[in-house]
């Protein structure tokens, strides 16, 4: 596969997944802020690693998504047409809170040095 043909595959997993996860029913994930940080999605189609973030109370997300990773699966091949659906493997990606928490220390910082 090209790679240009996969980066647009990747976006397009990325864009419906985000769409997907408004869908779960699972008061662990629909309760919670997850952004799709990225996916990485096998040339061959057989896997992907989907990147997410959570934004607040995280409580139970991870066990929430691994428990509906079934439905958004079909989800997922239901809105893309692809030969084959990946396995989806969920990992949690903390750069955004990361980013958020030096920004919060770097402002206590500057408001220190006044």
């Amino acid at each position: 596969m090209s790679n240009h043909r996969q980066d647009r595959l990747n976006t397009a997993v990325c864009a419906e997944l985000a769409a997907i996860m408004r869908d779960v029913k699972d008061p662990r994930v629909s309760g919670a802020f997850i952004s799709i940080a990225g996916a990485n999605v096998a040339p061959d189609l057989s896997e992907a690693k989907i990147y997410y973030s959570v934004l607040g109370d995280d409580t139970g997300v991870d066990k929430g998504i691994a428990s509906a990773a079934g439905f958004i699966r079909s989800e997922l091949a239901k809105r893309l047409d692809l030969r084959i659906t990946p396995k989806l493997h969920f990992v949690r990606d903390n750069n955004t809170e990361r980013a958020m928490n030096i920004s919060r220390i770097l402002k206590d910082i500057e408001d220190g040095n006044r």
